[in-house]
């Protein structure tokens, strides 16, 4: 096996498995096949064929058992993880599981996965049920099950099969994958990450988990099953990766590529999980909270500080008066917490320097009183060396002259001034 400084040698399992449960009142009174005879044109191929092929294999197992047989299914995980209190419900009232099982090689496609996954959602539609991902241990209705698998084209979101759980520790956030041993890679892992950065290092997280599986399932394309994968210590993350894990390619996320450095972090304890540790590159200076809160800004952002003057009548006064109409509207929903999923509110204001003022973003962290906003800046700025990337700051509403809502695919709502920046031309409001 070759070792060199540029790679790191992960090991691959001989095979995975997967498992999925069906809580049911009663026996089944369809079978497993004939749930899945019933998605003839709706599942899409070769899923469907996969799942009635593994039906008829020693590759899968269905059986029916009753539920005293099985240990109880933690409900606080559940609950953490999205299950409702109907859901739960009717868990505690099933008397007897499905449990679907199937096993196959690493590699793409992960067909234990699909096949599995397609037969239970079969299995529970057929009985008006849930789907129970053991690995997740999340709840799937059988729709949303059917829809996370691929498509004609063969794509799936990854975000449907990866979630990114964190916790907070003394030195910050801790975000971890909780997916990727599906399709046999290691988990990632990221320690040291700043508090305002819960939702956007969750998507970074996210594209490196698709940048890498990626990688990962290119090295076991062979016929046989490799001891390892060789994977580059330095990984790559576009906004292209993002906005393809979340399903939504065509947002490509035209941003300059961040660079992650990888580490295997081995268990020392025979029970835990060994994880593959994302980290700044070698050199960079300062905190690693620092890289992170730089690296976001570079994904997600599009929009750079600017020293340009807004001329009275042209359209970048216009730009600024259109985001000063909307700023109480934008406050209103930031507080009462009406913004959409996994985005963040920015605002830009000015610094004054001795050519004019220079204008900036930061990420909003707290907006009390309608007055003052309390955020985290989102660059560097160049007029005032207090200003850096995560550095916090504290806002005048007055001097705020624009605003956006991003998410993991770039401004979502706002950024006038930053639009007439780009393009020249007056922004719609």
């Amino acid at each position: 096996m070759l070792i060199t400084d540029d790679f790191l040698p992960v090991p691959v399992p001989e095979s995975l498995s997967a498992t999925y449960l069906v809580p049911m009142t009663g026996l089944p009174k369809v079978s497993a096949k004939t749930a899945v005879a019933a998605l003839t044109g709706r599942l899409a191929e070769p899923v469907h064929g996969l799942a009635r092929q593994m039906l008829d294999s020693p590759l899968m197992s269905v059986d029916t058992r009753p539920i005293s047989e099985f240990p109880e299914l933690p409900p606080d995980l559940l609950t953490a993880f999205g299950a409702t209190e109907e859901q739960l419900a009717r868990l505690a009232a099933a008397t007897h599981l499905v449990v679907v099982q199937a096993e196959y090689r690493p590699g793409w496609p992960p067909a234990h996965e699909w096949a599995a996954r397609a037969v239970a959602a079969a299995v529970a539609e057929s009985h008006d049920g849930d789907v129970v991902d053991v690995f997740g241990l999340q709840f799937l209705d059988p729709a949303t099950a059917l829809r996370s698998l691929p498509d004609e084209q063969g794509r799936i979101r990854l975000v449907d099969w990866v979630l990114v759980p964190y916790s907070s520790d003394t030195e910050g956030l801790w975000f971890t994958t909780k997916g990727l041993r599906r399709f046999g890679l290691l988990e990632l892992q990221t320690q040291g990450v700043p508090d305002h950065l819960t939702r956007a290092w969750g998507a970074v997280m996210t594209g490196a988990a698709r940048r890498l599986l990626r990688d990962w399932t290119d090295g076991l394309t062979g016929e046989e099953v490799p001891a390892f994968v060789q994977l580059p210590v330095l990984a790559t993350v576009t906004g292209h990766d993002i906005a393809v894990a979340y399903g939504n390619p065509e947002q490509h996320g035209a941003t300059a590529p961040v660079l992650l450095r990888l580490e295997l972090d081995p268990a020392t304890d025979p029970e835990a999980d060994s994880f593959l540790s994302l980290r700044p590159p070698a050199g960079h200076p300062g905190p690693d909270g620092r890289y992170y809160a730089a690296a976001c800004a570079t994904l997600f952002s599009g929009i750079q500080p600017d020293v340009r003057y807004a001329r009275s009548g042209d359209a970048m006064s216009q730009a600024v008066a259109t985001a000063r109409a909307a700023l109480g509207d934008a406050r209103a929903r930031f507080v009462a917490g009406q913004l959409p999923a996994e985005s963040q509110l920015v605002v830009k204001y000015g610094l004054p320097g001795d050519d004019g003022p220079e204008y900036v973003w930061a990420g909003v962290t707290s907006w009390e009183v309608p007055e003052r906003i309390v955020g985290v800046s989102a660059s560097d700025a160049n007029t005032d060396q207090s200003v850096r990337i995560g550095a916090p700051v504290v806002v005048e509403a007055t001097d705020v002259v624009d605003w956006a809502v991003l998410d993991a695919t770039g401004v979502i709502q706002g950024g006038w001034t930053q639009a007439v920046l780009d393009s020249g031309e007056p922004p719609t409001p």
